[in-house]
Parts: structure tokens; sequence; C-alpha cells
């Protein structure tokens, strides 16, 4: 082997020696930067409630409340998410694409048309899930604040955090970047405390630093000549957990607090995204997919406790490996399911419930809607 050769390939060993140094320094250095932007939200931390409104709830009065995950502002119906996958039942395997919504714009309409279906179905309250305050996957839109301004001054606005991460490199080609999100919660009647309770999540590595900080927000209401109150609760569970092991820890840590709320006399209604089936409606609907694996039913009973639901005409949720498609038949090939919706103690009077069909135009979620009686 000549000189000339040998010190060629001893210039390109160092090279790719330098080259690894060089990777495992950046790549070093990101999780050192992660690790430092990492933290959990404190238990029990009092939220701030705006605008807090007078007038008290009565007994014997019917009241309406609704629930709407809006997706970021991101689920147009041509929109699909990076980490969801599924399989078509000819046994096509699909891999979502989107990190980031489409455009800021997109995010600006798709929040406006979501509080708009709200505000014409006028609820007494309203729950909202993933409402990012700044966030680089939805352009640094405050959707809190857009739909606090669109309801206006006839609401207590409330929030929790519950995803908040550094810069999140992942996918390399459009990263989903940095996160603040929260669950929302809107009353026209006097909030006499807020509290934001935490679900246990996971805490491994790496997955502690893309898993939301998941939570449920708590909303006592005094009741007018009576010395129980309405407890709200609106809540966002675990979505990509493998086997339904957190999920099932979130769903025995939110058990014991509503069973104590119920046990003291307390109304209590849960509502929010679930991430599981509640309304065994698990092939229920039209669909080209076989059923996804984060597709999961509560099948227990909840003592005190049952699920307000409708008779599964309209489903609430919509998988997101694919665009929102339709076959040359107008049938859905999204599998589709009720993941959303109300928890009642058995001292409520379920009135009405529907889940609002918008045919996913503003998101992968569609609302629900309840109306309830406190007896």
């Amino acid at each position: 082997m000549s000189k000339k050769l040998l010190e060629a390939l001893k210039i390109f060993g160092l090279l790719i020696i330098s080259i690894i140094i060089f990777l495992v320094f950046v790549v070093g250095g990101y999780v050192v930067y992660l690790t430092c932007q990492f933290y959990r939200i404190s238990d029990n931390q009092a939220l701030q409630v705006y605008n807090n409104q007078a007038q008290q709830v009565s007994l014997g009065e019917t009241y309406s409340i609704t629930t709407y995950n809006i997706g970021f502002g991101a689920y147009s119906q041509d929109f699909s998410f990076f980490m969801d996958s599924g399989k078509l039942l000819d046994g096509t395997e699909t891999t979502g694409t989107g990190s980031v919504a489409k455009d800021k714009q997109t995010v600006i309409d798709n929040t406006t048309g979501a509080v708009n279906v709200i505000k014409n179905l006028n609820p007494d309250f309203a729950f909202f899930q993933e409402t990012d305050i700044k966030a680089t996957r939805s352009y640094s839109v405050n959707q809190f604040e857009m739909i606090s301004n669109s309801l206006g001054e006839s609401y207590s606005s409330s929030n929790a955090i519950n995803f908040h991460s550094g810069y999140l490199l992942y996918p390399l080609t459009s990263p989903h970047g940095e996160t603040t999100s929260s669950i929302a919660t809107y009353s026209k009647y006097e909030i006499q405390e807020a509290t934001r309770k935490s679900f246990p999540v996971d805490e491994s590595f790496p997955n502690k630093f893309f898993d939301l900080d998941r939570c449920f927000s708590v909303y006592r209401l005094n009741i007018e000549n009576s010395d129980k109150q309405l407890v709200l609760v609106n809540l966002h569970m675990s979505a990509y957990d493998e086997g339904g092991v957190i999920r099932a820890k979130q769903l025995e840590t939110l058990t014991t607090f509503i069973q104590a709320e119920y046990s003291a006399g307390n109304y209590v209604v849960c509502g929010g995204d679930w991430n599981h089936d509640i309304s065994n409606s698990i092939g229920s609907f039209q669909t080209g997919e076989e059923q996804p694996d984060w597709v999961q039913a509560i099948t227990e009973e909840i003592e005190g406790f049952s699920f307000a639901t409708t008779n599964n005409e309209v489903p609430t949720c919509r998988s997101s490996d694919i665009a929102y498609t339709k076959d040359s038949s107008g049938n859905v090939v999204n599998y589709t399911v009720v993941i959303d919706g109300f928890l009642i103690s058995d001292n409520i009077t379920l009135v009405d419930v529907q889940n609002i069909d918008t045919d996913f135009l503003y998101s992968d979620h569609n609302p629900v809607y309840m109306q309830f009686t406190l007896n």
C-alpha cells in the first residue's frame, strides 16, 4: 500500500471520527436541552378564573354543556398525524404525515369554525381540549384567547396546561417544535374554585419528553340555597399508551376523586376526550380500516356514575393515520368511534345528549352536547 494511500485513509478516518464526535456532542447537547426544559406540573395547582360570573346554579334547573377536542386547529379533513398508524381492510398499512398545521390561516379558520359550532349550541358550560396557547405546530396562535374573545363576556374562562415541551426535532423533515397547550373551560355561572389535578403519565425515557403532562381540571360551583356543590371535571386522557396501562391508572385516579365528591353529596359532571370507547361503539360505524390499537373500551362500571351516551348514530373521533376519506359510495373509510362525552353522578338526571355531526370539518373530533338537571 502506497504512502499516499495510507495518508488518505488516515485523513478519511479522522474525518469520520470527527463527524461521529460532532454528532455525539449535538445529540448529547440536545438531550441535555430537553432534560433542562422538562418538568412535571405539580398536583393540586390552583387555576386562575378570568371574567368570573356572579350567577349561581340551582337545584331543579336544566343546564347544558359541551365538550370538543379541537385538535390544535390542524385537523382539517385533509390532515393526517405523523404519530398515527393503521391498516386498511385490504391489509394496506397506513401512516399519517402531518406534524404541524398546514399554515397559520388554517389554524385560525379551524378554531373559528369550531367555536362557532359551540356558540350556536349556546351551552351554559363548555369544555375544550388541545387548545394551544403558543406552539410551533399551530403557528403561535393563542387558541384559548381566540375562544375566550369569541364566546364573549357572558362566560367565565379558565384553562389548565397539559402539554409543555421544549423544541421537539421530531420528525426531522418538519419538527413538531415547542408546545404550550391546555384544556379550557367556560362557564356562564360563578366558579368558586378551580384546580388542576395531575394524571399518572409515562415517565420512561425518552417517552416522557414526548407525552403530554396529562391532567384533569376541577371547577367547583356553589349551588343556590344548598350546602352542596356542582363539580365540573374537564379531562383529556392518554392516547399513545400500548396496552392501556397508563390509561387504566388515569381512570383509577379519576374514579377515586369523583367518588369522594359524590360521597360528599356533590353533583359531578366529567367530560372531555377519554381516549376510550365510552359508548359501546366499537364496530358500530361503517369503515374501511381495521380497528386501531388505540381503540380500547371502558368496560368496568364506576359505582355512583354512568356515561351519558347516545345511540351511536354519530361518532366523535376519526382515525388520523389517513386524511378524512370517503369511498365512491360516500361511506367513511376512516375508523370512527365514540371517545368524547360525559360521565355524570347518579344524583343528576340526563335530559338529552347529542353527538354533533360536523363531518370532521374543523377537527378529528366531533363535539358532544348534553342537557342535565341537578336533583
